[in-house]
Protein backbone atom coordinates (compact mmCIF):
# COMPACT_ATOMS: atom_id res chain seq x y z
CA UNK A 1 0.00 0.00 0.00
CA UNK A 2 1.45 3.43 -0.91
CA UNK A 3 2.30 5.83 1.88
CA UNK A 4 -0.24 8.60 2.43
CA UNK A 5 0.71 12.00 1.05
CA UNK A 6 0.53 14.46 3.92
CA UNK A 7 0.98 18.23 3.66
CA UNK A 8 1.94 19.99 6.89
CA UNK A 9 1.69 23.77 7.17
CA UNK A 10 3.71 25.97 9.50
CA UNK A 11 6.97 24.09 8.97
CA UNK A 12 8.79 26.87 10.82
CA UNK A 13 7.00 26.30 14.12
CA UNK A 14 7.34 23.63 16.82
CA UNK A 15 3.99 22.02 15.97
CA UNK A 16 4.85 21.68 12.30
CA UNK A 17 8.27 20.21 13.05
CA UNK A 18 6.79 17.73 15.56
CA UNK A 19 4.26 16.50 13.00
CA UNK A 20 6.92 16.13 10.31
CA UNK A 21 9.29 14.21 12.58
CA UNK A 22 6.53 11.91 13.82
CA UNK A 23 5.75 10.84 10.23
CA UNK A 24 9.26 10.33 8.84
CA UNK A 25 9.37 6.99 7.05
CA UNK A 26 5.62 6.47 7.51
CA UNK A 27 4.18 9.04 5.11
CA UNK A 28 5.19 10.98 2.02
CA UNK A 29 5.58 14.36 3.71
CA UNK A 30 5.16 17.77 2.08
CA UNK A 31 6.00 20.89 4.08
CA UNK A 32 5.04 24.54 3.55
CA UNK A 33 5.64 27.81 5.35
CA UNK A 34 5.64 31.53 4.60
CA UNK A 35 9.38 31.85 5.35
CA UNK A 36 12.18 30.33 3.24
CA UNK A 37 14.23 29.90 6.45
CA UNK A 38 11.72 27.65 8.23
CA UNK A 39 13.59 24.68 9.72
CA UNK A 40 10.95 22.07 8.99
CA UNK A 41 11.19 22.66 5.25
CA UNK A 42 14.62 21.05 5.32
CA UNK A 43 13.34 17.83 6.89
CA UNK A 44 11.71 16.87 3.58
CA UNK A 45 13.11 16.53 0.02
CA UNK A 46 13.48 19.75 -1.95
CA UNK A 47 10.70 18.77 -4.37
CA UNK A 48 8.30 18.41 -1.42
CA UNK A 49 8.64 21.89 0.10
CA UNK A 50 7.19 25.24 -0.90
CA UNK A 51 6.42 28.74 0.31
CA UNK A 52 2.86 29.96 0.81
CA UNK A 53 1.39 33.33 1.80
CA UNK A 54 0.56 34.14 5.41
CA UNK A 55 -2.69 32.60 6.65
CA UNK A 56 -4.41 36.00 6.70
CA UNK A 57 -3.35 36.84 3.12
CA UNK A 58 -6.17 36.79 0.55
CA UNK A 59 -4.31 34.34 -1.69
CA UNK A 60 -3.40 31.80 1.02
CA UNK A 61 -6.29 29.45 0.22
CA UNK A 62 -5.67 29.53 -3.52
CA UNK A 63 -1.99 28.77 -2.98
CA UNK A 64 -2.74 25.85 -0.66
CA UNK A 65 -5.31 24.39 -3.05
CA UNK A 66 -2.86 24.66 -5.96
CA UNK A 67 -0.26 22.69 -4.01
CA UNK A 68 -2.74 20.00 -2.96
CA UNK A 69 -3.74 19.54 -6.60
CA UNK A 70 -0.14 19.55 -7.84
CA UNK A 71 1.07 17.05 -5.25
CA UNK A 72 -2.18 15.02 -5.06
CA UNK A 73 -2.25 15.38 -1.29
CA UNK A 74 -4.31 12.94 0.80
CA UNK A 75 -4.30 14.83 4.12
CA UNK A 76 -3.55 18.43 5.13
CA UNK A 77 -2.54 19.16 8.74
CA UNK A 78 -2.66 22.91 9.51
CA UNK A 79 -0.54 23.93 12.52
CA UNK A 80 -0.77 27.76 12.46
CA UNK A 81 -3.59 29.65 14.21
CA UNK A 82 -4.06 32.21 11.43
CA UNK A 83 -4.49 29.40 8.88
CA UNK A 84 -7.16 27.45 10.74
CA UNK A 85 -10.33 29.26 9.72
CA UNK A 86 -9.19 29.62 6.06
CA UNK A 87 -8.42 25.89 6.01
CA UNK A 88 -11.84 25.06 7.46
CA UNK A 89 -13.50 27.18 4.79
CA UNK A 90 -11.36 25.56 2.07
CA UNK A 91 -11.96 21.99 3.31
CA UNK A 92 -15.11 21.27 1.21
CA UNK A 93 -13.35 22.35 -1.99
CA UNK A 94 -10.32 20.21 -1.16
CA UNK A 95 -12.54 17.24 -0.27
CA UNK A 96 -14.06 17.40 -3.76
CA UNK A 97 -10.56 16.73 -5.09
CA UNK A 98 -9.86 13.89 -2.67
CA UNK A 99 -7.90 15.84 -0.04
CA UNK A 100 -8.93 15.61 3.62
CA UNK A 101 -8.16 18.42 6.09
CA UNK A 102 -7.60 17.73 9.78
CA UNK A 103 -9.68 20.67 10.96
CA UNK A 104 -12.60 21.54 13.23
CA UNK A 105 -15.68 23.49 12.06
CA UNK A 106 -14.97 27.18 11.47
CA UNK A 107 -17.39 28.32 14.20
CA UNK A 108 -15.66 26.15 16.82
CA UNK A 109 -12.28 27.44 15.71
CA UNK A 110 -13.39 31.06 16.01
CA UNK A 111 -14.58 30.41 19.56
CA UNK A 112 -11.25 28.89 20.59
CA UNK A 113 -9.22 31.68 19.01
CA UNK A 114 -11.06 34.35 21.03
CA UNK A 115 -10.31 33.67 24.70
CA UNK A 116 -13.32 35.69 25.88
CA UNK A 117 -15.70 33.81 23.57
CA UNK A 118 -14.14 30.57 24.80
CA UNK A 119 -14.74 31.46 28.45
CA UNK A 120 -18.36 32.37 27.70
CA UNK A 121 -18.95 29.15 25.75
CA UNK A 122 -17.53 26.86 28.46
CA UNK A 123 -18.76 28.68 31.56
CA UNK A 124 -21.15 25.85 32.45
CA UNK A 125 -18.92 22.98 31.27
CA UNK A 126 -15.52 23.25 32.99
CA UNK A 127 -14.07 25.26 35.91
CA UNK A 128 -12.74 28.63 34.72
CA UNK A 129 -10.59 31.32 36.31
CA UNK A 130 -12.44 34.55 36.99
CA UNK A 131 -12.15 36.51 33.72
CA UNK A 132 -13.31 39.90 32.48
CA UNK A 133 -12.64 42.23 29.54
CA UNK A 134 -10.20 44.83 30.86
CA UNK A 135 -12.38 47.81 29.85
CA UNK A 136 -15.26 46.36 31.89
CA UNK A 137 -13.27 45.67 35.06
CA UNK A 138 -13.75 47.35 38.43
CA UNK A 139 -10.18 47.50 39.80
CA UNK A 140 -11.47 47.53 43.38
CA UNK A 141 -12.89 44.04 42.81
CA UNK A 142 -9.67 42.53 41.48
CA UNK A 143 -7.08 41.55 44.10
CA UNK A 144 -3.49 41.60 42.88
CA UNK A 145 -1.60 39.84 41.46
CA UNK A 146 -3.62 39.05 38.34
CA UNK A 147 -2.96 38.04 34.75
CA UNK A 148 -3.49 40.22 31.69
CA UNK A 149 -3.67 38.56 28.27
CA UNK A 150 -4.81 39.42 24.74
CA UNK A 151 -8.19 38.09 23.65
CA UNK A 152 -6.42 36.56 20.63
CA UNK A 153 -2.88 35.27 20.23
CA UNK A 154 -0.70 32.25 20.94
CA UNK A 155 2.73 31.29 22.18
CA UNK A 156 2.33 33.25 25.40
CA UNK A 157 2.68 36.56 23.55
CA UNK A 158 1.29 39.52 25.44
CA UNK A 159 0.60 37.66 28.69
CA UNK A 160 1.85 39.47 31.80
CA UNK A 161 1.58 39.29 35.58
CA UNK A 162 0.17 42.52 37.06
CA UNK A 163 1.35 43.14 40.62
CA UNK A 164 0.72 46.85 41.20
CA UNK A 165 -2.22 49.27 40.70
CA UNK A 166 0.07 51.51 38.64
CA UNK A 167 0.50 48.71 36.09
CA UNK A 168 -3.21 47.90 36.05
CA UNK A 169 -4.73 51.36 35.56
CA UNK A 170 -3.44 51.97 31.97
CA UNK A 171 -5.13 48.72 30.85
CA UNK A 172 -8.65 49.55 31.99
CA UNK A 173 -9.72 51.14 28.69
CA UNK A 174 -8.66 48.13 26.58
CA UNK A 175 -11.34 45.98 24.95
CA UNK A 176 -8.74 43.68 23.37
CA UNK A 177 -7.30 42.55 26.71
CA UNK A 178 -8.60 40.23 29.41
CA UNK A 179 -7.96 40.35 33.13
CA UNK A 180 -7.84 36.93 34.70
CA UNK A 181 -7.49 35.44 38.16
CA UNK A 182 -3.89 34.48 38.90
CA UNK A 183 -3.50 30.72 39.21
CA UNK A 184 -0.31 29.82 41.12
CA UNK A 185 -0.47 26.02 40.82
CA UNK A 186 0.82 23.39 38.42
CA UNK A 187 0.12 23.96 34.72
CA UNK A 188 -1.07 21.10 32.52
CA UNK A 189 -1.32 20.67 28.78
CA UNK A 190 -3.70 17.98 27.54
CA UNK A 191 -3.21 16.62 24.04
CA UNK A 192 -6.58 15.44 22.74
CA UNK A 193 -7.53 13.55 19.58
CA UNK A 194 -11.24 13.61 18.72
CA UNK A 195 -12.53 11.44 15.91
CA UNK A 196 -15.41 12.27 13.62
CA UNK A 197 -17.10 9.10 14.94
CA UNK A 198 -16.90 10.31 18.55
CA UNK A 199 -13.77 8.40 19.53
CA UNK A 200 -11.43 10.35 21.76
CA UNK A 201 -7.97 10.01 23.32
CA UNK A 202 -6.19 12.30 25.78
CA UNK A 203 -2.74 12.58 27.36
CA UNK A 204 -1.99 14.97 30.23
CA UNK A 205 1.40 16.68 30.41
CA UNK A 206 2.79 18.61 33.39
CA UNK A 207 4.44 21.73 31.88
CA UNK A 208 7.41 21.93 34.24
CA UNK A 209 9.28 24.66 32.36
CA UNK A 210 8.17 26.74 29.38
CA UNK A 211 9.71 29.25 27.01
CA UNK A 212 7.58 31.47 24.70
CA UNK A 213 4.57 29.28 25.41
CA UNK A 214 6.32 26.00 24.50
CA UNK A 215 7.19 23.34 27.08
CA UNK A 216 10.91 22.62 27.19
CA UNK A 217 10.74 20.34 30.24
CA UNK A 218 7.59 18.28 30.78
CA UNK A 219 6.36 14.93 32.01
CA UNK A 220 3.34 12.75 31.31
CA UNK A 221 1.01 12.28 34.26
CA UNK A 222 -2.18 10.27 34.75
CA UNK A 223 -4.92 12.59 35.98
CA UNK A 224 -8.41 11.29 35.23
CA UNK A 225 -10.09 14.53 36.35
CA UNK A 226 -8.12 16.72 33.96
CA UNK A 227 -8.49 14.18 31.12
CA UNK A 228 -12.28 14.24 31.61
CA UNK A 229 -12.41 18.05 31.75
CA UNK A 230 -10.41 18.34 28.50
CA UNK A 231 -12.65 15.84 26.75
CA UNK A 232 -15.79 17.60 27.99
CA UNK A 233 -14.56 20.96 26.69
CA UNK A 234 -13.72 19.50 23.26
CA UNK A 235 -17.10 17.78 23.03
CA UNK A 236 -19.01 20.91 24.07
CA UNK A 237 -17.39 22.96 21.28
CA UNK A 238 -17.66 20.25 18.61
CA UNK A 239 -13.91 20.11 17.99
CA UNK A 240 -12.32 17.32 15.95
CA UNK A 241 -8.77 16.26 15.10
CA UNK A 242 -5.76 16.96 17.30
CA UNK A 243 -6.05 19.82 19.76
CA UNK A 244 -4.56 21.02 23.01
CA UNK A 245 -6.36 22.03 26.21
CA UNK A 246 -4.47 23.87 28.96
CA UNK A 247 -5.30 23.97 32.67
CA UNK A 248 -3.68 25.41 35.79
CA UNK A 249 -4.47 24.81 39.45
CA UNK A 250 -5.77 27.64 41.61
CA UNK A 251 -4.78 28.42 45.20
CA UNK A 252 -6.99 25.60 46.44
CA UNK A 253 -5.59 23.04 44.00
CA UNK A 254 -8.57 23.03 41.62
CA UNK A 255 -7.74 22.78 37.89
CA UNK A 256 -9.16 25.64 35.81
CA UNK A 257 -9.16 26.06 32.03
CA UNK A 258 -6.65 28.50 30.55
CA UNK A 259 -7.19 28.09 26.81
CA UNK A 260 -7.72 25.67 23.94
CA UNK A 261 -5.42 25.49 20.92
CA UNK A 262 -7.54 23.81 18.20
CA UNK A 263 -4.51 22.40 16.35
CA UNK A 264 -1.55 20.10 17.07
CA UNK A 265 0.61 21.55 19.88
CA UNK A 266 4.34 22.12 19.83
CA UNK A 267 5.02 19.52 22.53
CA UNK A 268 2.94 16.72 21.02
CA UNK A 269 6.15 14.70 20.67
CA UNK A 270 5.96 13.76 24.36
CA UNK A 271 2.47 12.29 24.02
CA UNK A 272 3.58 10.35 20.95
CA UNK A 273 6.62 9.00 22.81
CA UNK A 274 4.33 8.00 25.68
CA UNK A 275 2.34 5.73 23.35
CA UNK A 276 -0.37 7.95 21.85
CA UNK A 277 0.54 8.09 18.14
CA UNK A 278 -1.96 10.86 17.52
CA UNK A 279 -0.70 12.23 14.21
CA UNK A 280 -0.73 8.86 12.47
CA UNK A 281 -4.02 7.89 14.12
CA UNK A 282 -5.59 11.14 12.88
CA UNK A 283 -4.37 10.55 9.32
CA UNK A 284 -5.61 6.97 9.24
CA UNK A 285 -8.95 8.09 10.66
CA UNK A 286 -9.39 10.73 7.96
CA UNK A 287 -8.64 8.05 5.38
CA UNK A 288 -11.42 5.81 6.66
CA UNK A 289 -10.14 3.84 9.64
CA UNK A 290 -11.62 3.88 13.13
CA UNK A 291 -9.55 5.37 15.92
CA UNK A 292 -7.77 2.65 17.88
CA UNK A 293 -8.43 1.99 21.54
CA UNK A 294 -6.17 4.08 23.74
CA UNK A 295 -3.11 1.97 24.62
CA UNK A 296 -1.42 2.06 28.04
CA UNK A 297 0.41 5.39 28.41
CA UNK A 298 4.00 5.45 29.65
CA UNK A 299 4.64 8.16 32.23
CA UNK A 300 7.86 9.54 30.80
CA UNK A 301 9.48 12.99 30.80
CA UNK A 302 10.99 15.18 28.10
CA UNK A 303 13.86 17.65 28.16
CA UNK A 304 14.06 19.67 24.96
CA UNK A 305 17.52 20.25 23.47
CA UNK A 306 18.78 21.87 20.29
CA UNK A 307 19.29 19.58 17.30
CA UNK A 308 21.11 20.98 14.27
CA UNK A 309 20.14 20.16 10.69
CA UNK A 310 22.96 20.73 8.18
CA UNK A 311 22.08 21.59 4.58
CA UNK A 312 23.84 22.81 1.47
CA UNK A 313 23.94 26.61 1.09
CA UNK A 314 22.20 26.40 -2.27
CA UNK A 315 19.19 24.78 -0.58
CA UNK A 316 18.54 28.05 1.25
CA UNK A 317 18.90 30.07 -1.94
CA UNK A 318 16.53 27.75 -3.83
CA UNK A 319 13.62 28.75 -1.62
CA UNK A 320 13.74 32.44 -2.44
CA UNK A 321 10.34 34.16 -2.09
CA UNK A 322 10.22 34.81 -5.85
CA UNK A 323 9.74 31.07 -6.41
CA UNK A 324 6.84 30.73 -3.98
CA UNK A 325 3.42 29.41 -4.82
CA UNK A 326 2.06 32.81 -3.81
CA UNK A 327 3.80 34.34 -6.79
CA UNK A 328 2.58 31.60 -9.13
CA UNK A 329 -1.03 31.99 -8.03
CA UNK A 330 -0.86 35.76 -8.39
CA UNK A 331 0.60 35.61 -11.89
Amino acid sequence: MPLPKVLITGAGGPAGVVCIKSLLGRAEIYAVDMSPLSPGLFLVPAAQRALVPAGRAPNFSAALQALCERWQIDVVIPTVDSELVPCAELAPSLAAGGTHVMISPAAALATCLDKWALAEALRDTVPLPRTVIAAQADPSQWPLPLIVKPRTGSGGRGIALIESPADLLPLLDRHDLLLQEYLPGTEYSVDVLVGRDGGIAAVVRDRMRTDSGIAIVAKVVRDREIEALAQAAAAKLGLVGILNVQFKRDRDGRPKLLEINPRPPGSLALSIAAGADMVMWAIQHLLGQALPAMPPIVEIAMVRTWQEQYVEVNELDALAPSTSVAMEVAS
